[in-house]
């Protein structure tokens, strides 16, 4: 008789957050006496859920320079800022965005030299034609299953892209070779990350939905989107053919920023778990965890620290009490309302705020 040998099976957990920035307030609140940044603390209560991730990706909306520090509208931080969030647990930086030439040719270089440098890896923008040959799509290896990223932007701030550079930018003809390109390479799956849609608008536009659409018709998996600063439904689309389901998440909003307008104090970090039978790889859960940036101390300081937003207690401030349960209450109306297919809301540690 034969021996039964069991199905190996695999799992990776992915992790996507939401847009991550520096504006003047955040680099004036990481500046030390000594005139060095740190940002790292900013990071301290979900370090330990990215950690946990076996891949976790970020969207870095700010350039990084020697010199020349700057928030909105023209975007520059210092080492520090991308040291912290290596050192919170990120593999991977998605950099194709409406900001990644905000000081031009010299800091968008340095940017790449120095996510090489710290063993992130990174997609979307590129010195020269051979650097994104050699580079894109970007394929991650764990645990046995093979995902290819791709990362696009719907433009640069009007910006022009100087020669060699390459950014992607969302034109389908391209979109269509690369997707061609990433199937070659026999991915498990293809993730296209998209900087796409309107700022500060809680429902994607209909340009956005027919573009997903597009995609997936195209032979994309599961599609994130950054850009919005707030968060926007999520859908577990099933497809017939396959027996499978796409993952569809329109916007995670804000990682990391100074915005203050309503919903924009926070975003969800999505955690996607894909696991791989033999040959066929599923989406075999999609969860978010809301996170929430902490607003100013009674004397005007803040120190910008991102917080788990349903598990996080606040004593001392009445006004910050009020604005993180109204961060988490939009949020949950929105998406117990437009979410599609099993979707859960993720939670971590308890955490005690006293403002």
């Amino acid at each position: 008789m034969a021996q039964y040998i069991p199905t190996p099976l695999q799992k990776v957990n992915l992790l996507f957050a939401g847009d991550i920035m520096q504006h003047e307030s955040q680099l004036n609140a990481a500046r030390r006496p000594d005139g060095t940044y740190s940002f790292s603390d900013n990071y301290r209560h979900i370090k330990d859920f990215i950690g946990s991730a076996d891949i976790a990706v970020g969207n870095l909306e700010t350039p990084i320079g020697k010199s020349g520090f700057s928030g909105y509208p023209s975007f520059c931080a210092p080492d520090s800022f991308l040291y912290a969030a290596a050192g919170a647990g990120f593999d991977v930086m998605l950099f194709a965005n409406n900001h990644c030439l905000d000081k031009g040719k010299s800091t968008a270089l340095y940017t790449l030299n120095l996510m090489d440098s710290l063993g992130i890896a990174h997609c979307g923008v590129y010195r020269n034609a051979n650097d994104r040959k050699m580079r894109y799509p970007l394929i991650i290896d764990k645990k046995d299953v093979r995902i290819a990223i791709l990362n696009y932007t719907y433009g640069t701030n009007g910006r022009a892209i100087p020669e060699p550079i390459i950014v992607n930018l969302i034109d389908k003809e391209t979109i269509k070779r690369d997707i061609a390109d990433a199937k070659c390479l026999n991915p498990d799956v293809i993730i296209a990350c998209m900087h796409w849609g309107d700022e500060y608008v809680s429902m994607p536009p209909q340009r956005i939905k027919e573009l997903a659409d597009w995609l997936l018709e195209q032979g994309v998996d599961h599609i994130i989107g950054n850009h919005p600063h707030v968060i926007q439904p999520m859908e577990m689309r099933f497809d017939k053919e396959t027996c499978n389901y796409n993952a569809v998440v329109y916007s995670t909003g804000n990682l990391l920023s100074n915005m203050s307008l309503r919903r924009t104090d926070g975003g969800a970090m999505i955690g996607m778990e894909l696991t791989k039978i033999l040959n066929y790889t599923r989406v075999s859960s999609l969860g978010y965890l809301l996170t929430w940036i902490a607003p100013k101390e009674a004397d005007g300081s803040r120190d910008f620290t991102i917080y788990p937003a349903a598990t996080t207690t606040i004593t001392g401030s009445a006004r910050a009490k009020e604005k993180l349960q109204l961060f988490i209450n939009d949020s949950r109306t929105l998406l117990e309302k437009h979410n599609k297919g099993d979707i859960r809301e993720l939670r971590t540690d308890s955490v005690k705020l006293t403002l």
